[in-house]
């Protein structure tokens, strides 16, 4: 290319971005001259293209500029969404929380709660976390409480959401991730040693999550525990509680036979 032909197409290109820059300056002057109606409706649009950085402008404007409007209303909680699917989980959180703090009856904030669970959701398994046979029970379920409590709020005081039934699958599997770290954590006492520890920390799992595949688990190091405390009498009654529950006899915890029972992967 010809030092003329490459200075005419820097030229072209030059052009192009200035006319672009001028629509989009333009574009921004008609924004700020919009009305509710007009300004919710571009936001939506950008949102329903999967432009959620574009409407999460746009929802931002309408709230600054028109904050007590029905649109503003519907926005904060589309804003949300927006916040949750661009990756900006801790504007999500904040968002979410301020709508439910300032309209705890409104008819959608189920919707809200849903979210804030969904953004703390804990995460499955990745593809290379089932190729390498990854522990799960390994990792400390950092925002898992977090995501459990909002889940329980739909399913509790808001039944007949659209989301209960979605929000109760999620607190299963998360009922199952928190019970799982509990009793790994309390195989790591046991083979430390520390049988209080050991003791506490299945005393919780079996209280607090009822109904996980590891609660079996729980209970026989809790017996375990007993037996190295000398507590005969509490040893005993769970004994009596894991044969009524489980119909077998006592048999080795996981620390001793490798791989638990539940684990199919």
């Amino acid at each position: 290319m010809s030092a003329s032909a490459l200075a005419r197409s820097v030229l072209i290109l030059l052009c192009a971005a200035c006319a672009l820059t001028a629509g989009c300056k333009s574009a921004d002057r008609k924004l700020q001259k919009a009305s509710p109606e007009v300004l919710y409706k571009q936001a939506q649009s950008r949102l329903n293209n999967f432009d959620y950085n574009g409407a999460i402008k746009i929802y931002e404007m309408l709230n600054a500029r028109f904050p007590f409007t029905d649109q503003a209303r519907q926005a904060r909680l589309d804003l949300i969404y927006a916040y949750y699917r661009q990756g900006e989980h801790e504007s999500a959180i904040d968002a979410a929380d301020t709508f439910i703090r300032e309209n705890p009856t409104h008819p959608r904030v189920d919707y809200a709660w849903y979210i804030k669970g969904l953004v703390d959701y804990e995460r499955a398994p990745n593809v290379l976390e089932r190729f390498f046979h990854a522990d799960l029970s390994e990792r400390p379920p950092t925002t898992a409480n977090k995501s459990f409590e909002a889940f329980r709020t739909v399913v509790e005081q808001f039944p007949k959401s659209d989301y209960a039934h979605d929000a109760r699958r999620r607190m299963i599997y998360l009922r199952n991730r928190l019970a799982d770290y509990d009793v790994h954590v309390a195989e790591y006492y046991m083979q430390r040693g520390a049988w209080v520890g050991a003791a506490q920390r299945a005393t919780h799992a079996v209280e607090t999550y009822d109904g996980a595949p590891s609660i079996r688990e729980a209970l026989l190091i809790l017996m375990a525990a007993d037996e190295k405390l000398g507590l005969t009498e509490r040893e005993t009654q769970v004994r009596e509680v894991f044969q009524a529950n489980f119909g077998e006899k006592v048999v080795e915890t996981r620390a001793t036979t490798g791989k638990p029972w539940w684990k199919f992967w």
